[in-house]
């Protein structure tokens, strides 16, 4: 049997890999006699604080490295493939799927549809548990590997296999016993469609999933997202404000109980459902730490929140008045249009205490994908450069410079979803572009400061550069 084989990409200065010797395209075969089947094995192996690794030199000689390090010290290497093994796509054809409703003729990535539980603690994904054989459970419980991620959508096991359209689907629930069982911290996510696992099917699955508490910390629930792109595919529909109304009304009341048990407020409508109704977002503390934040649960508060207090800082010290009075600009601030009342409030109270500032928000219809789709992170560029290049035409002016949420931004690039890039948009409008996170704080930041600067500090956190104000 062919042994797994990890090609070195790249050695870190200074790193153990450096000292041992090991150089780019040197294969890893083994480490303490194991086979690696991905980067768990390699990460959970290199645990010991003396490990031996067998490594395959360019000329085909094989080296036993006999390694002394600290307990979390790993080599300090880069392999070619980061997960250590190929990408597990998923198998299921879930009548909510986004990317089944994608235009045709997109970057091909675009299309890929992965259900990897490796991807739900590397990056946050969540997956289904349809991919998952007994082994995988096994393995996350000896690593003790947390949080899990998981794509519930229904605890109901027939109507699971129905909306997933896996005859599989039903059964691999089991797993969520194995991992309660196993003390795993897992997350959920209901992907809530109206007609089909709402209303008493809803109570249902947050009645079942209670019971995994205080291991299973929290469950979203969020609208499906509906394209214009739905032909022959399941017939969708939009939840109505009453109808969101209904499904928040359900969540508060559970949350109560669950509070009262567990200390945990447990399971979360997302910002959307309370746009649909209309309703003010709940406190800040009924977000048990933005514990489902990347699911768009509690994102408008935590901005309102942080841009609060970014306020209060700034008007109650007497040199940030002196900038205050200094700011002479004027911003287009551009957005989905499920922020937009959000932003543009945002936008007047800062323009209240900064008389020389004035910001026009701009909301964007997404021609792209269809109305329906308000979010932020699915504008596209030729979307935003249309419409904005529309409203030049009408004799509007954008000012000094475009703001736009960084999310917009495929990760660590200038280039939106339809591969238009930054510099294409600055050449439509005119104007400079700049990325804001969508963070309160960064909002206030890039809004009074020309030279503001999006970046990342060494913890991951954001930090901007402004003249003459560090943070």
């Amino acid at each position: 049997m062919n042994r797994i084989e990890h090609v070195v990409k790249e050695v870190m200065p200074g790193s153990i890999a450096e000292e041992m010797g090991i150089e780019a395209g040197d294969v890893l075969l083994s480490i303490n006699e194991n086979e690696i089947e991905d980067v768990f094995d390699y990460r959970y192996l290199m645990k010991d604080e003396y490990v031996e690794a067998l490594v395959r030199k360019a000329d085909g000689e094989e080296w036993l490295l006999e390694i002394d390090k600290d307990y979390d010290e790993d080599l300090g290497v880069e392999f070619e493939n980061s997960l250590m093994s190929s990408y597990r796509s998923c198998s299921n054809k879930c009548i909510f799927c986004f990317i089944d409703q994608m235009p045709p003729g997109m970057r091909e990535t675009l299309y890929f549809k992965d259900d990897d539980s490796r991807l739900s603690f590397l990056q946050g994904n969540y997956i289904t548990l349809t991919n998952m054989t007994e082994k995988d459970v096994d393995r996350i419980i000896q690593m003790q590997l947390a949080p899990i991620n998981i794509s519930v959508q229904t605890t109901n096991p027939a109507l699971r296999c129905e909306m997933l359209h896996n005859r599989f689907a039903g059964e691999k629930l089991r797993f969520l016993d194995r991992f309660y069982e196993g003390h795993v911290e897992m997350n959920g996510q209901i992907v809530c469609c109206k007609g089909v696992n709402d209303k008493e099917e809803l109570r249902r699955s947050i009645e079942d999933l209670m019971k995994y508490l205080p291991f299973m910390r929290s469950v979203s629930v969020v609208p499906a997202g509906i394209t214009k792109y739905r032909e022959g595919l399941y017939p969708l529909e939009l939840f109505t404000g009453e109808e969101a109304g209904a499904v928040i009304d359900m969540i508060e009341a559970y949350q109560k109980i669950c509070f009262d048990q567990y200390g945990l407020h447990f399971v979360h409508a997302s910002d959307e459902f309370y746009m649909l109704a209309e309703r003010d977002f709940p406190e800040e503390a009924r977000y048990d730490g933005y514990i489902q934040l990347e699911n768009g649960v509690g994102m408008m508060r935590l901005f309102r929140e942080e841009f609060a207090k970014t306020l209060q800082e700034i008007t109650s010290d007497q040199n940030s008045q002196k900038r205050l009075e200094e700011v002479k600009r004027t911003l287009t601030i551009a957005t989905g249009k499920l922020a937009f009342s959000v932003m543009r409030e945002s936008a007047k109270e800062l323009c209240a205490v900064c008389p020389g500032l004035t910001i026009h928000v701009c909301p964007i219809r997404n021609d792209f994908f269809g109305e329906t789709i308000t979010v932020a992170g699915l504008v596209t560029g030729q979307d935003l450069t249309a419409q904005l290049r529309a409203r030049q035409q009408a004799g509007e002016t954008l000012g000094d410079m475009l703001l736009i949420p960084a999310n917009m931004l495929r990760s660590g690039e200038e280039v939106f979803l339809d591969d238009v890039t930054v510099q294409e948009v600055e050449q439509a409008l005119g104007i400079p572009v700049k990325a804001v996170e969508p963070e309160g704080r960064d909002f206030v930041e890039a809004a009074l400061n020309p030279d503001y600067c999006m970046g990342r500090d060494n913890d991951g956190a954001s930090f901007v550069y402004v003249k003459g104000y560090d943070r």
